[in-house]
Order: structure tokens, then C-alpha cells, then sequence
């Protein structure tokens, strides 16, 4: 409901002309009482205008009053000029009852979209901001389900509530004040017939929400295989396992279809259960006030028949809360799952008086550092420095921890134990945004937009011009492709630069951290993904922009690495060796037999 406050004045108007909807229904049905009476012709005329204080209650001024109003008609123009009368007044109550209905549902329109936008903007804002530890075990359906088909089942469950809580309550306690005024004891019927009712149908409803659930997380779970399908097309068509993902997913698909036939069918009961409770509470006014028509002569015809389409008015709301129950338990699955990401705690955060580091002046320090991807030891008490306008390469067998280095500098994750500090600073006293302002990011993974080249460059500096982003480009040994594109820079290259090859991909991720134009640049294993001539146009690349930068290098191929100031080496998060490329050729170690399994001397 938080969400709903900034769009409160909607509500409010929703409310107003909700209960002026619930008062004209009410109105519109009454009217029906008197042409009937005139129709039947039941009452004695009313000849003289009656006074409030002159009638016995407030229902015998209203009955004596409409009594005098239409003998006037009848005397001055006939029965049929009355009849009209009457029938525009019914007309009239009907328009006002619908234009006010309409207009309640206009304003709720605009609380509701507002506030669904709200949600959208959070749960993204929320992805985004979360650390990256927390998607390593989440599918990305989940997330895309919650944010679509989750907000799209509070959207509806939402205006159902509201319907619930306001119109149709107000629908129901103004037409029983009519329905008391015309007989308190027919209305005893429908108080009983209203609880009975509720009872019943909640009974149906209660597993309601957590076959809501279910739905929910199996839709999250197919649209993750659908996910992974589409960017996976490649290897799931050259192992010949298109029969293997399709069986997946209909398994998949045929779990949401039962647990969708069990919701579904729940959902519909309460509408027939609804109706056939109302016909059997109908069939009861209709035998108990038969007999004060027939028998006792204690109610006229003509109301009783109006008092008829007052329980109509009444079982009609009735019957729309039974079924919003339905809606709102539905809604309630979704949100929480919604809120489950928008109050998800990040975890790696600014500390409150967290630094604004502009500059890089002297050096990265790790310092002792321990950290576990859950229990798993990655790195323990590894310590090492980079001097500002040096490089410093890690390598290692895959698992020895060189990735999880980068990700700990960049404040993808936090460490456990030690720090990490830049200019004697521990990185946890600057701010996130500052501390990767100072650093430019490429990985082995290029990933890329489907969008132009120009945006996919420039998301490396806001504002750049189209000199800038073509000088990062030739740094990038880019510009000679670029420039070759049937639009150059304005050609999309399509989802994940599908439309390039992956040395191309490779170098626009180069150009991009090339006009980002950070004093520290972090390689992560940038070229182990590329072949012999595209890694050597990568290598060009690389050099060209770590010149007179401070770089941390993880290395898959080491002849890439030769001229870095200090190599280490690393095994099972621990350093064995470090130096230069030919000291450690001389130590005849862990780094030779590297080298040799790569057939370098």
C-alpha cells in the first residue's frame, strides 16, 4: 500500500464517486417501486403534499411523497404521461449510477498504473543494485517473471482489492438500508444468506495462494529455460540436443498447466457457487414474502417485486467479493515474491561517510585478504601491490582464485577478512561508484548490447563526441572494422554483437574501457577466448591501452603477459611465485612448466 500513497488524490476520487456509484445503484432500483405501483394501480392517491412531520418515518414521507408526486402527473396528463415521467427518472438514476461508476474506475486507472510503474522501476533498480553474488544461483526468468507477470497479476489483484474494499461494500450497505426501509424482515434473509455464503466460498479459496505460488514459480522456471535456450541455440543444435531442452520444457510446461487447471478451476466455482447461493436465498425471499403479499397483506406487490431487484443489487456486489477474494489471494503470492526482491537487503554497500576518491596517485594494496564463495576457500591470506603506471599479472590454473581478485578490487564482493586498499584507503571507506570510476573493466566474456556501436563504446563516458569515441576505437585497433559497417558507428550489432566475430567483440569492449579512460585498467583473461590472429590484433589493443596505466592482468596465455613489472603465480588462492617473465624462467618453477605446457621458451 506504500505505493499507493503518492497517487492518493486518485484514491480519494476513486472513493467519492464510488460511493455515489453505491448510492445511485441503490436510488436506481428503488425507482422501480412506484411505476409499478402506478402500473398496478395498489395505492390510495395521495392528494395533499405531505409534510415531514407529518409522516409516521422517514419511509413513509419518501413512499407518500413519490404517491403525491405521480397522482399529480396522472390527474393533470393520464396514467401513460406519469409512466413516462417515472421512466426517464429511472433512466436518469441508471446514467448517474454508470457515469459514476465510470469515473471511480478512471481514477483507480491512474493510481493503479502509477503505482505498477513504481514497482517495475524498483524491482529493476533493485537487480541492478543487489550484488552479484546474489544472481550466481538465481535464474534470470525468475527475475524477468517477477518483474512482468508477477506486477501484471498485482495489477489486476490490486483493482479487484479496492472494488472490494470500497465499491462493492458500500453497493451492499446502502441497498440494505433500502431494503430495511421497504421490510426489516426479508432483510433478515440476506444478512443470514451473506456470512453462509462468504463461509462456503472461503472454504474453496484457501490453498488458493499457494497454488498462486506455484503458478508463478514454475512460469519463472520455463521462462529460464527459455532464456537459456535462445542464448544457448549453438551449443544445444551441435550436441543434438534439441530433443533433450524440448522434454525440459514440456515437462515444465506441463507442470504449469496442472497446477494453472487447479487455480483456474478454483477461481471459476466461485462464480456459479455464488449464483446458485444467490438463486437459493431469492427462492426463500420469494416463498417468505410471497406469503405477506398473498396471505398476510402486509407488503404490496409492486414493493415487493422492487424489494427483488434490491437483493439482485445485493447479491451482484456480493458475488464480485467472493470472486476478488479469489483475486486478491492470487495478488498476494505475487507481491510477495516481488518484495521479497525490493526489501532484499544489499549487502555490499557505502559506508555513511564513504570517501569521494577522484584521483589515483600511488598504489593498490591487498593486504592479507581471506574469502569463500559460500564455504568454498578461494583465496587465503594473499597479499600483493600494484604500483601506480605498473602492471602486475596473475596466473594460475583455473580455480587458483586470479577472477575472484578482480571481482574483490572492483567491489563485486567483499572480502572476509584482511583489506584492500588504493592511496593507503581501505576500498570499503570510498564509494562504489568513485572506486570503479577509477578503473576500466574488460573480461573474457564481451558483453555487448543489441545496440549501435556508438552507444556500446560511449557507455564508457557520458556526453562523448564521435571523435572521442573513433580515437578509442583506433586505440582499440577497432576503428579499421568500424568504419567498414554498412552504418559504422550507428550500425546495431545485434543481441550480444551476435553480428560480430569475436575478436571484433572483444575490441569494442577495449573501446569502451579506452574512453572510459580510467588510471587502472583490470584484464580479465581478455584474449584466452580468441583465436591466434585475433588475439594478436586483441594484444595490440591491450597494449596500446594499458601504456602509462596502472593494470592488473589476469593472464590464460602467457605469452600475453611478458612485459608485465611482476608476474604471480598462484595456486589454490595462494601465491608460489612471483617476479619478472625471465626471473621466473630462471627459477625453473611452477611458471616454466606453465610455459611449457604452452609450448613457449
Amino acid at each position: 500500500m506504500a505505493y499507493a500513497k503518492p497517487y492518493r488524490h486518485f484514491a480519494f476520487l476513486n472513493i467519492l464517486f464510488n460511493i455515489l456509484y453505491a448510492l445511485f445503484s441503490t436510488l436506481a432500483f428503488l425507482s422501480f417501486i412506484p411505476m409499478l405501483q402506478v402500473l398496478f394501480q395498489q395505492q390510495d392517491p395521495v392528494i395533499e403534499q405531505p409534510t415531514k412531520a407529518g409522516s409516521e418515518s422517514l419511509k413513509a414521507y419518501f413512499s407518500d411523497y413519490a404517491n403525491y408526486f405521480i397522482n399529480q402527473r396522472v390527474e393533470e396528463h393520464g396514467q401513460i404521461s406519469a409512466l413516462v415521467i417515472i421512466c426517464i427518472m429511472v433512466v436518469v438514476l441508471f446514467f448517474l449510477k454508470n457515469l459514476f461508476g465510470y469515473l471511480a474506475k478512471y481514477f483507480i486507472s491512474s493510481l493503479q498504473n502509477g503505482m505498477l510503474k513504481d514497482i517495475r522501476y524498483d524491482v529493476y533498480e533493485k537487480i541492478v543494485e543487489l550484488p552479484i553474488s546474489f544472481f550466481t544461483e538465481k535464474r534470470k526468468g525468475d527475475f524477468i517473471s517477477r518483474i512482468t507477470s508477477d506486477v501484471q497479476v498485482i495489477q489486476n489483484s490490486f483493482l479487484k482489492m479496492l472494488e472490494m474494499f470500497v465499491k462493492e461494500p458500500l453497493t451492499i450497505i446502502f441497498t440494505l438500508i433500502g431494503m430495511i426501509l421497504i421490510s426489516w424482515k426479508l432483510t433478515i434473509f440476506v444478512f443470514i444468506f451473506l456470512p453462509i455464503s462468504g463461509l462456503i466460498i472461503s472454504s474453496i479459496g484457501k490453498k488458493l495462494k499457494s497454488d498462486s505460488t506455484k503458478a508463478q514459480e514454475e512460469n519463472a522456471h520455463f521462462l529460464s529455460i527459455t532464456e537459456e535456450t535462445l542464448s544457448s541455440l549453438k551449443i544445444i543444435k551441435g550436441f543434438n540436443a534439441e530433443e533433450k531442452f524440448k522434454a525440459v520444457f514440456g515437462q515444465s510446461v506441463q507442470r504449469l498447466n496442472r497446477i494453472l487447471n487447479t487455480l483456474l478451476h478454483r477461481q471459476q466455482l466461485a462464480s456459479p457457487l455464488s449464483e446458485f447461493l444467490g438463486v437459493v436465498v431469492i427462492t426463500i425471499i420469494l416463498w417468505f414474502g410471497g406469503r405477506m403479499v398473498l396471505i398476510d397483506g402486509s407488503m404490496d406487490a409492486a414493493t415487493f417485486i422492487g424489494f427483488l431487484t434490491l437483493t439482485y443489487n445485493i447479491l451482484t456486489p456480493a458475488k464480485e467479493i467472493s470472486k476478488a477474494s479469489y483475486s486478491v489471494r492470487e495478488g498476494n503470492a505475487s507481491a510477495e515474491r516481488i518484495l521479497e526482491v525490493i526489501e532484499r537487503e544489499t549487502t555490499i554497500k557505502d559506508a555513511p561517510n564513504a570517501l569521494e576518491k577522484t584521483s589515483f596517485e600511488q598504489a593498490i594494496t591487498i593486504e592479507n585478504i581471506s574469502f569463500a564463495y559460500e564455504k568454498e576457500e578461494v583465496l587465503k591470506n594473499f597479499s600483493m601491490e600494484v604500483q601506480k603506471g605498473k602492471t602486475v599479472a596473475l596466473v594460475g590454473q583455473s580455480g587458483s582464485g586470479k577472477s575472484t581478485i578482480a571481482n574483490l578490487v572492483t567491489r563485486f564482493y567483499d572480502i572476509q577478512e584482511g583489506a584492500i586498499k588504493i592511496d593507503g584507503i581501505n576500498i570499503k571507506e570510498v564509494t562504489k561508484y568513485s572506486l570503479r570510476n577509477l578503473m576500466g573493466l574488460v573480461t573474457q566474456d564481451s558483453i555487448l548490447f543489441n545496440d549501435t556501436v556508438r552507444n556500446n563504446v560511449a557507455l564508457g563516458k557520458e556526453g562523448a563526441t564521435d571523435d572521442e569515441i573513433v580515437e578509442a576505437l583506433k586505440v582499440a585497433n577497432a576503428w579499421e572494422f568500424v568504419a567498414e559497417l554498412p552504418q559504422g558507428l550507428d550500425t546495431n550489432i545485434g543481441d550480444s554483437g551476435g553480428k560480430l566475430s569475436g575478436g571484433q567483440k572483444q575490441r569494442l569492449s577495449i573501446a569502451r574501457a579506452v574512453l572510459k579512460n580510467s588510471p587502472i585498467m583490470i584484464l580479465d583473461e581478455a584474449t584466452s577466448a580468441l583465436d591466434t590472429e585475433s588475439e594478436k590484433l586483441v594484444q595490440v589493443a591491450l597494449d596500446n591501452m594499458t601504456k602509462n596505466r596502472t593494470s592488473i592482468v589476469i593472464a590464460h596465455r602467457l605469452s600475453t603477459i611478458q612485459n608485465a613489472d611482476n608476474i604471480i603465480v598462484m595456486h589454490r588462492g595462494k601465491i608460489v611465485e612471483q617476479g619478472t617473465h625471465q626471473a621466473l624462467l630462471a627459477k625453473d618453477g611452477t611458471y616454466k612448466k606453465l610455459v611449457d605446457m604452452q609450448s613457449f621458451t
